[in-house]
């Protein structure tokens, strides 16, 4: 199974009430972390995208392309593309730029969002949340074949024999669908022979196994190979279980109370804290041991090919979450391998 991490580049206040980076500041830091990521012997890198002053990720490809040129392994994805307010055109462009850049390692996480920053951004309505990314999805995959394009749809000016360059070298880009719970996504994602990405923040990571299988009978019906399915999720590997509940706590419960403030949650408790980081829970946090036992259930639970922890959802300082990503690579990899 694949192991990597994804980052949004988050600017909160350092450990929960400390300085709060600048953009350029986290954007360094997260090249760093990716250099650390590969030097790990991790497998994948991703970087999200959100249009919001608390995370300074709104271009994936920019901050991906710097990562290329310091790694020469490691896999670089989008985790996501926020494709329903973007221009297929354009999405390809930048990840078949990456991949050339690269030397073949760009991946395209394509999903619909789970903030609404940038459908007003770009000029988009919320009502047509679900169309747009049906439409563009379709298009992305047209463009993505190796022949002209000819194309017509709602949201966009129509293509008429186009081709899109430049072109990734010897395979098509790799696109996974990336889902956050919903069937109706999952279920497109098996009838067009995509790979599934999950994430899982919050509740019990078994509670998704209906999802997997759901997926598995889609690409069953739609006539396709197994595809790959990975999941993110929330977490942090310290020496001790006490140093990672105390490095994580305060950055985690503030950042994950501000977006509960937003959607109606309320504040996130000691005692939610602790279900979450119990055995059954999402966050996969603790020392190494506890950590890649914890993986190894979910992956042998969902049938996993990989797997991509999310660290700084609150900003950690950043020399802990390099000493983090080091024992990610070095002590919990070789147990879940």
């Amino acid at each position: 199974m694949e192991l990597g991490l994804t980052t949004f580049a988050e600017t909160h206040p350092v450990s929960g009430d400390g300085p709060v980076p600048t953009a350029g500041e986290r954007l360094r830091q997260v090249v760093e972390e990716a250099v650390a990521t590969e030097n790990a012997g991790l497998d994948v890198y991703g970087v999200g995208e959100h249009h919001r002053k608390d995370f300074a990720a709104s271009a994936p490809a920019v901050v991906l392309a710097a990562i290329a040129s310091r790694t020469e392994r490691i896999q670089l994805t989008s985790a996501v593309t926020v494709l329903s307010s973007d221009d297929p055109v354009r999405v390809y462009q930048d990840f078949s730029t990456l991949d050339g850049i690269s030397g073949g390692r760009a991946e395209l996480m394509a999903g619909r969002g789970s903030f609404i920053e940038s459908f007003p951004l770009f000029g988009y309505d919320l009502s047509d949340y679900d169309d747009l990314f049906e439409e563009k999805l379709a298009l992305l995959l047209k463009i993505r074949e190796d022949e002209p394009v000819t194309w017509s749809g709602k949201f966009r000016a129509p293509l008429q024999d186009a081709v899109v360059y430049p072109r990734t070298d010897n395979r098509p880009l790799p696109v996974w669908i990336a889902v956050g719970g919903s069937p109706e996504s999952v279920v497109r994602a098996g009838l067009l022979g995509l790979p599934l990405a999950i994430a899982i923040i919050g509740g019990q990571p078994a509670r998704f196994k209906p999802l997997v299988d759901l997926y598995h009978r889609a690409l069953d019906e739609g006539g396709h190979e197994p595809q790959p399915v990975a999941v993110h999720a929330h977490g942090y590997v310290a020496e001790t279980e006490k140093e990672a509940v105390g490095d994580f706590y305060k950055s985690y419960a503030r950042a994950m109370s501000g977006i509960g403030r937003e959607r109606g949650w309320g504040p996130m408790t000691p005692a939610q804290f602790d279900g979450l980081r119990s055995p059954e829970g999402s966050l996969f946090l603790g020392t190494p041991d506890y950590v890649a036992e914890k993986i190894a259930d979910v992956r042998d639970t969902l049938g996993l090919d990989r797997f991509m922890l999310h660290t700084s959802v609150g900003t950690l300082p950043h020399e802990k979450v390099l000493h983090s990503i080091a024992l990610l690579g070095e002590k919990v990899a070789p147990q879940v391998r």
